[in-house]
């Protein structure tokens, strides 16, 4: 047979409790029940809408009294633990908010049948002593702060097989030669008696034209739970690509168990043969070098339940459109949905494991048991190149508090031993490596090269924001000295609020009235910080305060990215500003808010990641009048081809009259690092501000763009 999947998902009924009673309620008519569907996380109900306590979940549902198959009860997603009840009986209890827990509950289905889940998600109280493994869903500057996920957020489901089931198919690309790719297959059963079996492959082009592939192989399959492996050549293979390098081609896989010529359980998804590493640092796509450039991005909904098809589409657009070729998910496993869009829009992911900042040493149990199960849960998918453990294994507690101990803290944590990133993530990786030799794995995000000291992994960079840091001037002398320290950053940016109409939908039009604890309780906002960049409260009205922000936010990002950039491979290979959109209502990093309107800063980057750009690098400090400044133009190109490019440089004072202006037609190499073009001396005569536009002009469109230059 083929497999039947049934969803569970009407006809539930929540009823928050005090402790759990081994399965044992009163009947729904009771008083307390609350009509839900599944998915949903209890606090979208308005009457639970800050309950975080154990909750029960119920329904009831039929099927066949008389079984010739095999049937498992599969809880997809559910925030954080969970014991089911069927009929009576303890199915066990399942720790981990992503990893599916699948049961065979063949001989306890009756005509009529009751499920009950028991579910536990706690508030965690110890920011530096964290015991649940569900990353910034517990702790994060980026959510509401009275968020509690706790629900069951995918799908339960009922599954019917023959008495093979296919718990398991992994696919792994070991080679691509020619006329041919070697795909390595593992696969995971569970069978009633060992038996001898024909597994059979069809590999259908998705998204192209091309043949189907009819392959087998021949298994012997053990009783109980086994594992087999074995290798599939796919002829004349179709390469999945980014949307910048290629198209991105996906076959649709489907595995069938034959027993005796009866097939008895299949599993079908999309798969998209690809080679991709690291040297260094620099990433290779199918062996073509390449700079990766992208964003952070959160959770698509403080409720994953609500997430849909649709939303992670026009995210994957939204980055695609602001010529970003991967997004990193940020310490935490997304909604099946990203994946699939990624994988189909050409979109890379660096997937983060569920870890944020500091945990208590306990979780190495279950961490290491969850890992394994994220890896499998996403391993056929082609968008993930990349595996991290941790997302800063340092002390935070509060990013907001910048105390003197706070700091010493923190730095110590960054730069001495600390049981996080030394012992836990090192293990985790060690997990990583033996069930996934094809990706990169790193051990935690946001390690420093110090020379003698760490060999550092990608960085993080807050100058410009977080006063623990210090101004951007202070970058550029830090990577002056420590220039590893560039060769793939992970995160930087400022805060901003949204645009107008999106604004007045969570806080007073007034500023005057505006409700700053609240903005900063329920939405992310750090008025402290933003002070240090500019008096943000003398702002005459929200549209002034909108403007400064997102201004602020749009230059501090191209700092980075027009200095990364001119350091493409030399040593630079990526470039991933924080963040790209919001996960609820916010007043934070993001470039995009959380109903999709992209702020100005989205724009701006969309500029100074345009695959063909040029640029200037200005002081980031004030200028002294009469004193010489030297004004570089550099061009560059992310092409796969090469490209004829005009580029303008304009020199005005702040009168406005031209100085001097320079123009230059170049035929810009493929996959070109940063060249310079020219370079003017200004000595200013008068303070105020001086401006150099840039102009570039190809194929493709205009770049338009200014550069300030303050002269005190």
């Amino acid at each position: 047979m083929t497999r039947q999947t049934r969803a569970l998902s009407d006809a539930w009924h929540m009823r928050p409790v005090h402790r759990f009673a081994q399965g044992e309620y009163p009947r729904v008519d009771a008083p307390g029940w609350f009509a839900t569907s599944i998915p949903s996380q209890w606090q979208s109900h308005p009457d639970l809408a800050r309950y975080v306590g154990p909750m029960v979940y119920r329904t009831t549902f039929a099927s066949a009294e008389q079984r010739t198959t095999r049937s498992f009860l599969r809880l997809n997603g559910v925030f954080y633990t969970s014991r089911p009840w069927l009929n009576g009986t303890d199915l066990g209890l399942h720790e981990g908010y992503f990893t599916p827990h699948t049961i065979d509950v063949s001989r306890l289905l009756t005509a009529q049948n009751e499920l009950v889940l028991e579910v536990r998600c706690p508030d965690e109280h110890d920011k530096i002593g964290k015991r649940l493994i569900t990353g910034v869903f517990s702790h994060w500057d980026s959510l509401d702060k009275t968020t509690n996920p706790g629900g069951v957020w995918l799908p339960v489901e009922l599954i019917e097989t023959g008495p093979v089931h296919l718990s398991q198919v992994l696919l792994a690309t070991k080679r691509v030669g020619g006329d041919h790719a070697d795909v390595r297959y593992r696969i995971a059963t569970d069978a009633l008696a060992a038996t001898d079996a024909i597994l059979t492959w069809r590999i259908a082009p998705k998204n192209f034209g091309g043949k189907i592939h009819q392959l087998e192989s021949r298994i012997s399959v053990a009783a109980g739970q086994h594992e087999a492996s074995g290798m599939l050549r796919i002829p004349d293979p179709e390469l999945w690509w980014s949307h910048d390098l290629g198209h991105p081609a996906l076959y649709e896989i489907t595995a069938t168990m034959v027993i005796g010529g009866v097939a008895s359980d299949s599993v079908t998804f999309d798969y998209g043969i690809r080679m991709f590493e690291f040297r260094n640092w620099i990433p290779y796509l199918n062996g073509k070098r390449f700079l990766m450039k992208g964003n952070n991005y959160p959770p698509t909904d403080t409720r994953l339940a609500t997430v849909t098809q649709a939303r992670c589409a026009t995210d994957v657009q939204l980055a695609r459109e602001c010529h970003m070729n991967v997004l990193r998910v940020h310490a935490h496993v997304a909604h099946p949905a990203l994946y699939a869009e990624a994988d189909a829009q050409g979109v890379l992911l660096w997937q983060d494991f569920p870890l944020q900042w500091l945990y208590a040493r306990s979780v190495l149990g279950p961490a290491l048991k969850q890992v394994r199960a994220m890896v499998r849960l996403l391993h056929n998918h082609p968008s993930i190149v990349v595996w991290c453990m941790h997302n800063e294994a340092i002390y935070v507690a509060d990013t907001s508090d910048e105390r003197l101990l706070s700091k010493i803290r923190t730095y110590i944590s960054v730069f001495g031993w600390n049981w996080n990133r030394n012992v836990l993530d090192v293990a985790l990786q060690r997990v990583v490596a033996s069930e996934d030799e094809q990706r990169q794995s790193v051990r935690s995000s946001g390690e420093y090269a110090v020379p003698l000291l760490a060999r550092g992994t990608d960085t993080h960079f807050y100058y410009g924001w977080y006063g623990i840091y210090g101004k951007l001037s202070a970058w550029e002398q830090i990577i002056a000295r420590f220039p590893k320290n560039t060769r793939f950053v992970t995160e930087f940016g400022a805060q901003s609020f949204p645009n107008y109409e999106s604004a007045v939908r969570f806080m007073d039009a007034d500023v005057r009235r505006l409700d700053v604890a609240r903005l900063v309780e329920r939405h992310s906002f750090q008025p402290e910080m933003l002070a240090t960049w500019m008096d943000w409260r003398r702002a005459p009205d929200l549209h002034t305060l909108i403007s400064m922000t997102q201004d602020y936010q749009s230059d501090i990002n191209r700092f980075y990215v027009d200095r990364l950039r001119l350091r493409k491979y030399r040593p630079t290979g990526g470039i991933v500003p924080f963040m790209f959109t919001d996960a609820n209502p916010a007043v934070s990093w993001s470039i995009v808010d959380y109903w999709r309107v992209p702020k100005a800063s989205y724009y701006a980057l969309q500029r100074a990641f345009r695959p063909t750009y040029a640029c200037t690098i200005v002081p980031a400090t004030p200028a002294a009048r009469g004193q010489s400044v030297d004004v570089p133009l550099y061009v560059m190109n992310d092409l796969r081809t090469a490209i004829a490019v005009t580029v303008t440089m304009t020199v005005r004072d702040p009168d406005g009259t031209t100085l001097a202006q320079v123009e230059h037609q170049r035929h810009v190499p493929a996959d070109a690092m940063a060249m310079q073009l020219d370079e003017l001396r200004l000595t200013p005569t008068q303070t105020g501000r001086y401006h150099i536009d840039i102009t570039l002009r190809d194929a493709n469109g205009v770049l338009e763009q200014t550069y300030p230059l303050v002269v005190v």
